[in-house]
């Protein structure tokens, strides 16, 4: 009897290989949710600084110089005391910093406006920098171990603190502007949102200690010279926002002839471009290798720079989306580039490139004030179009490091 006549099999298809180390439905969801939101939460004190500049200017006249000083004050003690704080959580576990960090950040920018003392707003903001400093190393950890190395999640762990930049103006500026600076009080209202989700995002086992460990035993050597070539660009892009982001408000008011509404829309472009620029980074770093992308927006930015600075009236609100774009399409890029960079200091590198680098810009600030205050606002503002070239030039030879394993 004849045997049946067998039909061959088909050929077995290969997965598609994605650029992004886990694959969709494998990642965590639910505590990189609790922590993105947490992260805005903490990050809306950030944003508050800027917001809040040109309150201290109408209202207890600030020179430009001294208006940049609580700028200052906000990022050059966050600056110094961030990689403190990596170090200290690359030898141990500190999960409880990131409720008791937010909680700090938001009691800062609560008193800031309290008292008409220059000294001790100062003193109130710089609190909130600790607190927003002491944040960002364990978060990162955190969310490197609950996305599993994912850059899509960590993208979205990033876009948290950008939509917290983003809100910083629409909430200060109703609050401030109704009740004048004493009103500031109010504004501890996303820390206690902040402290209840990042506690929910800990109980749910973000912070994970096998992944920890398992991550840990998994890292290779570290490339220390990428590592610095990486944090000098970041370096750059720092004091284009930062410095941005203290003086785009009073630029827009005077650039289009408008009033406060005017400035605060200013900077809620400037901080919302930056929302999308980070979705746009993870997703591009799926399809080309972080490094070229975070290369290539360096380049884009030149020109959006240009942009703002150079073109008058209401154009210029689409150049400083632009810009905003261009400066986060590799915001959380960078964060694994530098924990890939160092993967036996992931809490070292996560507070340089997501802290240091990153709230260093501030130290530029009052030069760029009393620059300002000796010429103009615009002619201030000219050299930050060369600072992205030379974030190009930096990350022009940089390696693609291997993906992580392990996590």
């Amino acid at each position: 009897m004849p045997s049946p006549t067998r039909l061959p099999h088909p050929p077995e298809r290969s997965p598609k290989r994605s650029a992004d180390p886990v694959a969709p439905a494998s990642r965590p969801r639910r505590p990189i949710a609790a922590l993105s939101v947490g992260h805005a939460c903490v990050d809306v004190y950030q944003g508050a600084v800027s917001a809040l500049v040109p309150f201290f200017v109408a209202e207890r006249q600030y020179s430009y110089a001294a208006a940049s000083g609580v700028v200052l004050a906000a990022s050059l003690l966050s600056s110094v005391v961030q990689p403190l704080f990596g170090v200290l959580t690359d030898r141990q576990r500190m999960p409880w910093l990131l409720p008791l960090s937010t909680a700090v950040a938001g009691v800062g920018i609560a008193l800031s406006g309290v008292s008409r003392s220059y000294p001790l707003t100062l003193v109130f903001v710089a609190l909130a920098g600790v607190g927003v400093a002491a944040y960002h190393p364990e978060s990162a950890r955190v969310a490197r171990i609950a996305s599993r190395g994912s850059h899509t999640a960590m993208g979205w762990f990033s876009l948290g603190g950008n939509v917290g930049f983003a809100l910083a103006p629409v909430l200060v500026t109703p609050v401030v502007a109704a009740g004048g600076l004493r009103a500031t009080p109010v504004l501890v209202v996303p820390a206690a949102v902040g402290t209840v989700l990042t506690l929910l995002a800990l109980r749910q086992g973000a912070s994970d200690p096998a992944g920890a460990r398992k991550a840990a035993h998994s890292a290779g050597p570290d490339d220390r010279r990428s590592f610095l070539q990486l944090t000098l660009a970041i370096v750059c892009r720092s004091i284009v926002f930062v410095v941005l982001g203290g003086f785009i408000s009073l630029y827009a008011r005077q650039r289009t002839g408008g009033g406060a509404t005017a400035g605060a829309v200013a900077l809620f472009v400037l901080y919302l471009g930056g929302a999308v620029g980070t979705l746009l980074g993870s997703r591009l770093a799926a399809r080309w290798d972080r490094v070229r992308v975070v290369r290539w927006s360096y380049v884009a930015t030149v020109f959006a720079v240009a942009g703002v600075v150079l073109v008058p009236g209401p154009a210029l609100y689409p150049f400083v989306a632009l810009t905003s774009a261009g400066l986060y399409i590799p915001f959380s890029l960078q964060v694994t580039l530098g924990q890939d960079y160092l993967p036996s200091r992931v809490g070292t590198a996560s507070g340089v490139t997501l802290g240091l680098a990153v709230s260093v810009g501030g130290v530029a600030s009052p030069l760029v004030g009393a620059l300002a205050d000796a010429t103009s606002l615009q002619a201030a503002l000219l050299p930050l179009i060369a600072l992205p070239a030379v974030g190009w030039l930096l990350t022009r030879r940089l390696p693609e490091p291997p993906a992580p394993s392990g996590i």
